[in-house]
């Protein structure tokens, strides 16, 4: 699905080593189409700079948001995910450098 989205080719899967995409039909898989797996360990975001730069990037935005719109605190689950929404609309870009 994703070959078929951006028009490019799988290179590198990375996975957080749970077990699910591990199986004998993903490794044959795998090496027929040449793919090369990263596993990472799990519940560690802080082995994914990426990630972590974007989990940032989310929470400044929804602090700036609360604070120039003046939303009290509890309001805070509402604005985070008003801040995904838009960046998966494409309505919100995060600038990052090295990206």
């Amino acid at each position: 699905m994703v070959e078929n989205e951006i028009g490019k080719i799988l290179k590198y899967l990375k996975l957080d080593n749970d077990g699910e995409y591990c199986g004998k039909d993903f490794n044959e898989y795998y090496a027929y189409n040449v793919i090369i797996r990263i596993k990472v360990f799990l519940r560690t975001p802080q082995e994914n700079r990426i990630l972590e730069r974007i989990n940032r990037k989310i929470l400044e935005c929804a602090r700036c948001m609360r604070l120039h719109v003046g939303l009290p605190l509890f309001m805070w689950a509402n604005i985070v995910d008003t801040v995904v929404y838009l960046i998966n609309r494409g309505l919100l870009v995060l600038y990052m450098e090295g990206f």
